[in-house]
């Protein structure tokens, strides 16, 4: 683009024109040297304005091309260029004679003067941050320094030659278009312009302090470190020229601030400096006037002991550090970042949400809460890498937060860059330290909920799959059972007069379908319960069921189990012993029933061929059974050869 260009050409020629009218000036004649360098004063404010304020603006310009605010910190900071090196090129023509030429050249100088001071001082400070005016109202005040400044430069161009004494030159440098007839108004002329000017410092001053006032979290942010740096050199010109030094000092921050306020650009956290010095000058300022107020009054009353009064007073001003940092801070907080950067108000909003609703909801309204409440452009919750919730714009490399439940870690708080309302580091950490517990206590009822979740369905499949297999078992088994049943008392009933001897038969026969439907019921109620597990316990009902085909061990305690897995682990020690002595057929059967710190670990083996492909469905159903509790099962081939049932069931899934 060509104003980059034009801009950087611009602070180029602003900074040669300021270093040197400087040079030109300290190489001058003695007598011609201005009268600061003679008391020692090089740099003045006009020097750092014209140094400082054109490169800041063609920076801005080479990252924001069309801000107003730039060009005018160019334009500015270039008529202070020109006053000085004017002023230095006007001295060294009258230092050689050409005083025409020095009167002339002293119409640039005063023209840079009073264009670089008005526009920097007075009407650059109303348009900050963002290049507007606070309000309409202010517009007479651009119309006034417009106009005065006008004036002045006309002045400036006509005013007539003033009298030698009291002159800072050792001769009178002719103005070739001076008006006599003002002569005698020249001295009341100036005191006009300089107290006029005065006044439009602090009217300028003024609408900095009322738009920080007035304004958002952003805008005082934006306007907390220029405004420091402009009170600064308001104060030292309003001082008088022998306080050049906080002027100069001044115009450096403000201009600094200036970059900082209008791009955003966080090299340094500005408000951390501010909010620091704010509370540690508040925090010595109470302080030190408890410890003199107890210290004189104890000695006071207590006379002759000195020690004894500076320790009462230290013990008293040391109680009030802590709770009068922590209440400073928060005051400095809420002017700087206003009530929507307030950790307490952030924690309020969250508390309140938290609980209004079912926590799948709350944590959407809350992400939007948090993410609105941090100012960062996107936010993200991960919740046990089973549910997210994303919102705004991440980023290429979000930062990652741990959402902590109870030393448990419920989820992960991904936050994206900083949005336009930008805080701190330091103080987004303390948003952050406000905003987690919240996060963590939802994600974390978010996870139980999804636990409860699967519960359910497991209990839920595990029930259907119960009254499919009593379906089936009553129908295949019991169902056909009875229905022969049926047939042989019909059969017996058309035989009792025909053919008793057969019908006694038939009874027989009957007789003894009775006797296998008894046996069958008695296995279906078996199959629900063990009786042997009611009578027994697990360690009994499994040596019963393994007789002395197999040797069975415990490890630790087998008492007290859930219902549910100890339904479970004889179940698949049955299915076990079944399948291996169906397919493996190994005479060292072995059974080993380990509650450890965290599972049950059930294991039958025996020394049999490896018989994990011909386990088939009953390797299956011990599968489904162990997943009914929240376990696993798996087929091993045993070391040294054989087959291992292996199966390992926690013990927080089946309480």
């Amino acid at each position: 683009m060509v104003r980059t260009p034009v801009a950087a050409g611009l602070a180029v020629l602003s900074a040669v024109l300021a270093v040197g009218g400087l040079v030109l000036g300290l190489s001058l004649p003695e007598p011609w040297q201005p009268a600061r360098a003679q008391q020692g004063v090089v740099v003045l404010p006009d020097f750092a304005a014209a140094l400082v304020l054109p490169a800041i603006g063609a920076f801005i310009v080479s990252r924001q091309p069309r801000h107003g605010l730039a060009w005018l910190a160019i334009a500015g900071g270039l008529a202070c260029g020109l006053r000085g090196a004017g002023a230095s090129a006007m001295a060294f023509a009258a230092s050689m004679g050409e005083l025409t030429a020095a009167g002339c050249l002293r119409w640039v100088s005063h023209t840079g003067w009073a264009a670089g001071g008005m526009l920097l001082a007075v009407i650059f400070p109303l348009y900050l941050p963002d290049g507007r005016l606070p309000s309409r109202r202010w517009r007479p005040v651009v119309v006034i320094a417009t106009v005065l400044v006008t004036l002045e430069i006309v002045r400036g161009i006509v005013r007539p030659d003033p009298p030698l004494a009291g002159y800072p030159w050792p001769v009178v440098i002719p103005n070739p278009l001076g008006w006599d007839a003002l002569a005698g108004l020249g001295p009341a002329l100036n005191r006009t312009y300089y107290v006029s000017v005065q006044i439009l410092l602090l009217v300028s001053l003024l609408g900095m302090a009322l738009r920080a006032r007035r304004g958002n979290a952003v805008v005082r942010r934006q306007i907390a470190w220029p405004l420091t740096g402009f009170a600064l050199y308001v104060a030292g010109m309003l001082a008088g020229p022998d306080f050049s030094v906080p002027a100069v000092l001044g115009v450096f921050l403000t201009a600094l601030g200036i970059c900082f306020s209008v791009l955003r650009y966080r090299l340094f956290d500005l408000d951390v400096i501010v909010s620091r010095a704010l509370v540690g000058a508040g925090i010595a300022a109470v302080v030190g006037t408890v410890y003199l107020a107890v210290s004189g009054a104890v000695g006071l009353a207590v006379s002759g002991y000195d020690r004894q009064a500076g320790l009462a007073a230290a013990l008293v001003a040391g109680a009030f550090f802590h709770p009068l940092r922590t209440r400073l801070r928060r005051l400095v907080d809420q002017h700087m970042y206003g009530r929507h950067g307030d950790p307490r108000h952030l924690a309020e909003r969250l508390s309140a949400e938290a609980g209004s609703t079912d926590p799948a909801r709350a944590l959407t309204t809350m992400a939007e809460i948090t993410m609105d409440g941090l100012g960062v452009a996107g936010l993200a919750v991960e919740v046990r890498d089973t549910r997210r919730t994303e919102l705004g714009r991440l980023g290429p490399r979000p930062r990652e937060l741990p959402l902590v439940w109870h030393n448990d870690l419920a989820g992960t708080l991904l936050l994206g860059p900083p949005g336009e309302r930008r805080f701190s580091r330091e103080h987004t950490d303390r948003l952050i330290a406000a905003a987690l517990p919240y996060l963590a206590d939802v994600a974390h009822a978010i996870g139980v909920s999804e636990d409860l979740q699967r519960t359910r369905e497991q209990i839920m499949a595990a029930r259907e799959e119960e009254r499919r297999r009593l379906r089936r078992d009553l129908d295949h088994g019991l169902g056909q059972a009875l229905a022969g049943m049926a047939q042989s008392l019909n059969q017996v009933r058309t035989s009792l007069h025909s053919a008793p001897s057969s019908a006694e038969q038939l009874l027989g026969d009957l007789r003894e379908g009775m006797d296998g439907v008894a046996q069958e019921v008695r296995e279906l109620v078996y199959g629900l319960r063990p009786p042997t597990l009611e009578s027994l316990g697990l360690e009994g009902a499994v040596r019963a069921l393994a007789g002395s085909e197999a040797r069975v061990s415990v490890r630790g305690s087998l008492t007290g189990l859930p219902v549910a897995l100890e339904g479970a682990a004889y179940r698949i020690v049955r299915e076990a012993l079944a399948d291996l002595r169906r397919h493996a057929r190994g005479h060292d059967v072995r059974i080993l029933l380990d509650a450890g710190a965290e599972a049950l670990v059930v294991r039958v083996e025996d020394d049999g061929p490896w018989a994990a492909g011909s386990l088939g469905s009953g390797l299956e159903a011990m599968r489904e059974r162990a997943a009914e509790v929240g376990g696993t099962c798996v087929a091993l081939p045993r070391p040294g050869g054989g087959t291992r049932v292996e199966a390992a069931l926690p013990w927080l899934s089946s309480m």
